[in-house]
């Protein structure tokens, strides 16, 4: 039985009113594309997609998405969801694209509650640390607006993912989830509460899904606890990974062109860690690649920049495929209760992970989903 295949989708490629504020009307990530420039020899920049630079929000680019995903065997799509204190933030590719395309059916999605810190790489200016724009670690109150909006607008869309009957729902920083929220105790609150209303609402209950990738220092503690003692106090429902880069010294990495099978073997081996300590189910990721120089100054020295802004993984559709059998090598050996797969990404244009097609590779990256995954 193949895997389900879920693709996280990064929404900065349509007008957006803070962006508005933040740096100038009508800016998307597009302009850092455009801008980007070959950092060192051999250095593959600037990426050109292969569909133009099109607006996310328009529903019948939506549609040419949804089209070229299904065919290539993606199930869903996972949003990176963004919801701060004062409310949401680029939910106009979802919104006003991806929900208004007159195929949207076609294709399952969930959200990636990107609760992180927002800050300035758009882009980073030096090797400092860039200014915050916005903080993700939000207060009850903000919370549970959040889930009331999510639950009235989202789960009760026919195409919403389940399991097992119930809406999937990531959420990418648990420590600064738990810092919001001002403790485990509190955080495991108003998870419960999350659950309470997504039953009322119908459903017969929540699957609740984590990013893993490092151990949070628990308020109060002063010392990092394990993921797996984080996942059970907090009642996750599954874990999963967003990017490989997340499980890999990237200071110790290769300049500047990092190894490929050095990043993927290091992902892998955490991922059959949480594996066997977890007492959920682990979804392994695949990676697209990493490059997150269009995020940077391109007039300063790319070595000058320091963390993430270093080694370069520039992953060619081979090697992609090679990580895909790893996954389902995973999942095979570990036999979790539901088989998935995610991606990273549909269009990370600017950290050099997507499998949309750009002028160099073409399809290749999404036709190795399609010969993989479903052979």
């Amino acid at each position: 039985m193949r895997p389900t295949v879920l693709v996280y989708y990064f929404p900065d490629w349509h007008r957006d009113p803070r962006n508005a504020d933040w740096f100038g009307p009508g800016w998307t990530e597009w302009e850092l594309v455009r801008a980007a420039t070959a950092r060192f020899p051999g250095h593959r920049q600037p990426r050109v997609p292969l569909l133009g630079y099109r607006d996310e929000a328009d529903p019948a680019v939506a549609a040419t998405d949804i089209d070229l995903a299904a065919t290539h065997g993606i199930d869903g799509f996972l949003f990176d969801y963004y919801w701060y204190d004062d409310g949401p933030y680029l939910s106009g590719a979802l919104d006003d694209g991806f929900l208004q395309a007159p195929n949207s059916e076609r294709l399952q999605f969930a959200l990636m509650w990107a609760n992180h810190q927002l800050v300035d790489i758009f882009p980073s200016r030096s090797g400092d640390v860039p200014d915050l724009l916005k903080s993700g670690a939000i207060d009850r109150r903000a919370f549970e607006a959040m889930v009331h909006h999510v639950i009235d607008r989202y789960f009760s869309r026919p195409n919403y993912l389940t399991i097992d009957g119930k809406p999937w729902f990531t959420l990418y920083d648990i420590g600064n989830f738990i810092e919001g929220l001002g403790g485990v105790s509190e955080a495991r609150g108003a998870l419960d509460w999350f659950r309470e209303q997504t039953v009322l609402a119908g459903f017969p209950g929540l699957h609740l899904d984590g990013v893993l990738w490092s151990a949070p220092v628990l308020p109060g503690s002063g010392a990092t606890s394990g993921l797996a003692e984080v996942v059970d106090r907090l009642g996750f429902d599954s874990g999963t990974s967003y990017v490989w880069l997340h499980h890999l010294d990237a200071g110790r990495a290769d300049f500047p062109n990092g190894s490929i099978s050095s990043l993927r073997d290091a992902a892998f081996a955490e991922y059959d860690r949480y594996a066997e300590q977890l007492t959920v189910d682990f979804y392994p990721n695949v990676t697209v690649g990493w490059d997150p120089s269009p995020r940077t100054a391109q007039e300063l020295p790319y070595q000058q920049l320091g963390y993430p802004w270093t080694s370069v993984w520039d992953q060619d559709p081979a090697e992609f495929a090679t990580g895909l059998r790893r996954a389902i090598e995973f999942l095979e050996q570990h036999r979790p209760r539901h088989s998935v797969v995610t991606i990273n990404a549909w269009n990370e244009w600017t950290e050099g992970s997507y499998l949309l097609p750009d002028t160099t590779h073409r399809s290749a990256y999404l036709e190795a989903v399609r010969d993989v995954l479903h052979s």
